[in-house]
């Protein structure tokens, strides 16, 4: 039941991804953080006190997702066993962004073919958090390939290793970790303080999805017909070049698949960041490399769910 739980909640996310009319936990969990932030902010004042702050909210909104979870789903269960398996599904099509992620990629990448530099830019601009309204098509498609890249831990990988280590309880705990960073996690003057502690437990909570990305990203190089040995070498040497201790395995485990270089300076909130580059410049990065990482993305985050399956049965069997 749960193997094909997982196996049916991953078509479905292949299959219809985020229909934006239906209701998804992740909306819930970002109003959540929301209104706890508001009363953090409200009470709280000074670096210390706003990170203590950040401290509370992280295990409200953690603690509370996983318990309302685990909660519904017992009592589903509890009603009938497959309203409990049908809840299980959903739980688990809601944490994973395969589709989603592959659609706003598309999104970009549509204009940008077309030569609606502008729109390509907009489009962009919703799903990174730099300034777009200057960038050039090369700096364009180095965004979404970086975008595509390092979502693929935390939009599926890392939710399919926490679905194995704790179910899908565990596994909406893990996204509204990953969204109070997405919401909070920022170096800037207005998060540093009350989103320290959101930034620094979701580094700890990817820490083993991303280094097991390298090797997923890689063996998936191999079935795409790309340079999986390269991706290795790649995705190895270059796994710190990036500002989080996690991003820049997948990133450059791509960047050495498709022969490209990706980091380098950007522009954030009005402020120039200089990075290192990642990968080395085989060639120049064009619009195509975002259907070939969308590709990467999809093959290497089924082994990952072929292995944790795999591991699943190996511990407890088919139940």
């Amino acid at each position: 039941m749960t193997l094909l739980a997982w196996g049916v909640a991953w078509l479905l996310d292949f299959i219809i991804g985020d229909p934006q009319s239906w209701p998804h936990p992740v909306r819930w969990i970002g109003n959540l953080i929301a209104a706890v932030q508001r009363g953090v902010r409200r009470f709280c004042h000074g670096d210390v006190a706003l990170r203590v702050g950040g401290g509370v909210m992280w295990i409200v909104v953690v603690g509370l997702t996983w318990g309302v979870s685990w909660g519904v789903l017992m009592l589903a269960q509890s009603i009938h066993p497959w309203l409990g398996w049908a809840v299980e599904v959903w739980m688990i099509f809601t944490v994973l962004a395969g589709r989603c992620l592959a659609q706003s990629a598309r999104d970009v990448e549509r204009p940008l073919r077309a030569g609606d530099l502008a729109e390509s830019r907009i489009k962009l601009s919703w799903i990174v958090g730099r300034d777009t309204s200057q960038l050039e098509p090369q700096q364009i498609n180095r965004a979404v390939v970086e975008t595509v890249a390092e979502n693929t831990v935390d939009g599926i990988i890392a939710p399919l290793f926490f679905l194995l280590l704790g179910g899908a309880p565990l596994a909406m705990a893990y996204k509204a970790v990953n969204t109070l960073d997405s919401m909070v996690g920022y170096k800037h003057e207005k998060y540093r303080a009350i989103g320290m502690v959101s930034a620094r437990l979701d580094d700890v909570a990817n820490f083993i999805p991303a280094r097991l990305s390298w090797l997923l990203i890689s063996l998936a190089a191999f079935f795409c017909r790309e340079a999986g040995g390269r991706a290795l070498r790649i995705g190895w040497r270059d796994r710190y070049n990036h500002s989080s201790p996690n991003c820049g395995w997948s990133e450059a485990t791509v960047a050495g698949a498709l022969g490209i270089r990706l980091g380098g300076p950007n522009d954030y909130f009005g402020q120039r960041v200089e990075k290192p580059w990642i990968g080395d410049a085989a060639r120049d990065i064009s619009v195509d490399d975002i259907s070939r990482t969308i590709r990467l993305m999809w093959v290497s985050s089924t082994l990952a769910l072929v292995l944790f399956m795999a591991a699943r049965y190996w511990l407890v069997g088919v139940a």
